[in-house]
């Protein structure tokens, strides 16, 4: 295996809207990433990726992009976004923007021209057809094809109909999308993470579909399409390739099967992708909203299933949380009694997998979901589409809210609780863009930087240790017990260590451990302040090495 740095670092992906507000607008900016990047520095993470920065209307925060070469007017200018990638470089960090080209906003000069007429030379930069060719569902609800009073024709728009579709078939508009990608990079931008990239290849027959399953329609109707692998190579070649860069693809609707064509070390495309297998097990087949129960069987499984598929020549990056997804310590852990094991847990899994681990905002503090009482305290496009179909179809809306407490969107974009001051120290203004989760005043930055026993400083201790063990990188892994519904157990190892995980994924006690006798391993890693052997304890995990390897490394917990 290929040994290089990005495979090292670690990502932190920053949503500027909700990071930290600099001019008491309510709104997060780049000004006010700057303010922040000795903490992040402090965590010792290496890329810093930021969702969408560009000019938009925002109708859906950013991800509808006006100007792919300006800064939206409420996070700064482009003077600003030079010096903080000065400022980011300065300090040992990298910076990765966030390259949207599905789809732009319809208000983009493209589309604005295109809409103009049916021979207007922009015409071909989106998807347009004289009579709705297909019924698809649009990830935002309602139909995917949107009628257009001025040309009397539809057009495309897999997410909301602010965001057309973009028409990767013309030559035309890839020698866009690349001469805007190197304006970024000749700025010295570090790399790019590709939302939706799946995507940007139609199926021109456009095959018919069952609503009714909606993670199978985006596996073998919207992602890997005909020409999608022609595509990237052809972006490899004209930009990627010329630049000492990584990139990431956003890869929902990609089995682990088809993992290698995209990042296979031959293909000349992306360096690594983010899978989704894991993300979707606790959604029915109605979508997010359709709740199911995930169970610990079936992680393993995909994370089993991805590692065989990518073998020696792929790479993945591995999330448990992002901006689309709820919080990772109320997702998957346990956001009351257990919140600080359980969040301590967790990032003991993500930063052990075979992967570069990406860690959102706010992770590192055990930020959790928020259940706002009422539909106007949210403001994703998503929940408000959705919410309204319900309403117009007389459904469960309380069964509804539930669900939007688990699921929605927001649970990721509340503001970063910097401190216990009003707002969570996030703004001064009379009221944030979004309100802030109502527990910011028992957690927040503030308080975690002074217990050294904190989430913050466990994540920091892991990123040391990370870096310092390269086993957690390439060693071989495998799975210790595949069918167990409460341990997660695996082991890591190659010629320079030998390490085996134990996390007891429950409320209860764990009493049985797999692998060698606890007396020939070495416990160098814990997330309890006291240890014992005899079992694991609700939401324990503990890292061991076997004897004859030991770290120099001590305790840490």
């Amino acid at each position: 295996m290929t040994k290089t740095w990005w495979k090292e670092a670690v990502i932190y992906q920053i949503y500027p809207r909700s990071f930290k507000d600099s001019n008491g607008d309510g709104i997060g900016d780049l000004a006010g990433i700057i303010e922040k990047l000795d903490y992040l520095a402090q965590l010792g993470v290496d890329i810093l990726w930021l969702s969408p920065i560009y000019q938009s209307p925002n109708d859906d925060n950013g991800y509808d992009i006006s100007d792919y070469r300006a800064i939206m007017t409420e996070f700064g200018d482009l003077a600003t976004f030079e010096r903080m990638l000065a400022a980011i470089h300065e300090r040992g960090m990298k910076l990765m923007l966030d390259l949207v080209v599905n789809h732009s906003s319809d208000e983009h000069r493209w589309f604005q021209e295109s809409r103009k007429s049916k021979d207007n030379p922009y015409r071909d930069y989106y998807f347009w057809r004289p009579e709705k060719p297909v019924s698809w569902p649009s990830f935002f609800g309602g139909e995917a094809w949107e009628y257009d009073a001025a040309t009397g024709e539809y057009y495309l728009h897999l997410f909301s109909k602010k965001q057309p579709d973009l028409n990767w078939e013309n030559p035309k508009l890839r020698e866009e999308v690349y001469d805007m990608m190197r304006f970024w990079l000749d700025k010295g931008v570090d790399g790019f993470r590709m939302d939706v990239i799946p995507f940007i290849s139609k199926r021109l027959e456009w095959p018919a579909v069952d609503w009714s399953d909606f993670p199978k329609i985006v596996e073998e109707v919207y992602a890997n399409g005909p020409r999608l692998h022609e595509f990237l190579q052809e972006m490899h070649r004209e930009v990627l390739s010329h630049y000492p860069i990584t990139t990431v693809g956003e890869a929902p609707g990609v089995p682990p099967s088809l993992a290698n064509t995209y990042v296979g070390e031959d293909r000349q495309e992306l360096d690594m992708i983010f899978h989704f297998g894991h993300m979707f097990l606790d959604w029915g087949p109605g979508g997010k909203f359709d709740l199911t129960t995930w169970d610990l069987r079936d992680f393993k499984r995909v994370f089993n299933e991805w590692y065989a598929a990518l073998g020696e020549t792929g790479w993945v990056s591995i999330f448990l949380d992002n901006h689309d997804f709820p919080r990772l310590v109320s997702r998957w852990g346990n956001d009351g009694e257990y919140r600080i094991p359980s969040a301590k847990l967790l990032a003991i899994l993500l930063l052990s997998q075979r992967g570069t681990p990406s860690i959102y905002q706010g992770t590192e503090i055990g930020m959790t979901n928020v259940a706002f009482p009422s539909i106007e305290d949210y403001r994703d496009i998503e929940t408000l589409n959705t919410w309204r179909e319900a309403q117009e179809k007389g459904a469960d809306l309380e069964q509804l809210l539930a669900a939007i407490h688990q699921q929605g969107r927001d649970n990721v974009r509340t503001p970063v609780q910097w401190d216990d001051t009003p707002h969570a120290g996030f703004t001064t203004a009379p009221a944030p863009w979004i309100k802030v989760n109502p527990n910011y005043p028992h957690i927040n930055a503030a308080a975690v930087l002074a217990d050294p026993n904190s989430i913050f400083y466990f994540y920091q201790q892991l990123l040391s240790f990370r870096k310092a063990h390269l086993t957690w990188v390439y060693g071989e892994y495998v799975m210790l017990d595949n069918n167990d519904t409460r341990l997660y157990a695996y082991r890591r190892w190659d010629e320079n260590g030998d390490f085996y995980f134990f996390l007891n994924f429950s409320d209860e006690d764990f009493h049985g451990l797999p692998g060698p006798a606890l007396t020939q391993m070495s416990l160098v890693m814990g997330n309890y302040p006291d240890t014992q052997t005899a079992y694991l304890r609700p939401w324990e995990a503990r890292v061991y090495e076997v004897e004859g390897r030991r770290s120099e490394v001590g305790n840490r917990r």
